[in-house]
């Protein structure tokens, strides 16, 4: 049997939402300082737990508002349960925002240096496989231009191209298929699916039902942060197209 990857047990975030507005940060300090501040508590997840084993690749479904962000961010420790527990065992490459953590006075050649020491490379590491991220991103033309004046697109390709040259265990993609042309998202498929054959581990949001089905094995339906139903990929994805929430 695989390792376990990924351990979530009985595990909820909780918010607390201001419902007064407030003029500008010196009211805001003011009424702080006076304890007049009042919060609406807002559960964003609900006693989630998950299991999941190396190699395995896991699709999350939910509409607008359901949790799957926020599941996503527990796991690579952005956020922490106010109850329960979440065990990550390996090394993560979150693509929560393509492009994330790019400095735009930077050029391409130096946030991919940045970049890939930021999502644990070592500096030989990333010159290994400098050619590389800069072929799948076909940014050559602009190495040595500030990231400023990249496209968007140009942008999400050198953010999943640094991500998913960094060869960690774990796999996390928020809606990257959501951004760039065909071409691109085509690419980005057929990347991740390399990194499955090879063993890493996929968590994979997206409102494509079709790139659900096609990249996972499994998947876990999430209902205004609750479990709704875990299992075989085809029968969760079926369910949740059936209820209404997908769109469709």
């Amino acid at each position: 049997m695989e390792k376990i990857v990924v351990s979530i047990q009985d595990a909820s975030v909780r918010y607390n939402l201001a419902t007064q507005k407030r003029h500008g940060l010196k009211d805001y300090l003011q009424a702080l300082k006076r304890r007049e501040l009042l919060f609406q508590e807002f559960i964003a997840l609900k006693d989630i737990s998950l299991t999941v084993r190396q190699g395995e690749s896991w699709g999350i479904v939910g509409k607008n508002g359901s949790g799957k962000s926020t599941l996503l961010k527990l796991i690579t420790g952005i956020l922490r349960p106010y109850k329960g527990t979440v065990s990550v065992n390996g090394t993560v490459a979150p693509l929560l925002e393509l492009g994330a953590g790019f400095d735009g006075d930077l050029t391409g050649r130096e946030n991919i240096m940045m970049n890939g020491l930021i999502l644990g490379m070592t500096e030989k590491d990333i010159r290994a496989r400098f050619d590389e991220i800069v072929d799948f991103a076909e940014i050559e033309t602009f190495l040595d231009v500030p990231l400023k004046n990249y496209s968007s697109g140009m942008k999400s390709r050198l953010g999943f191209s640094i991500a998913t040259c960094a060869r960690a265990d774990i796999l996390i993609a928020d809606e990257v298929l959501a951004t760039g042309d065909k071409a691109f998202q085509l690419k980005c498929e057929e990347r991740m699916q390399e990194l499955l054959a090879g063993g890493t581990t996929l968590l994979f949001v997206s409102h494509s039902s079709a790139a659900v089905k096609r990249m996972c094995q499994k998947a876990l339906w999430l209902d205004a942060g609750e479990m709704r139903m875990t299992g075989d990929v085809g029968e969760v994805v079926q369910a949740y197209e059936g209820s209404g929430q997908s769109g469709k």
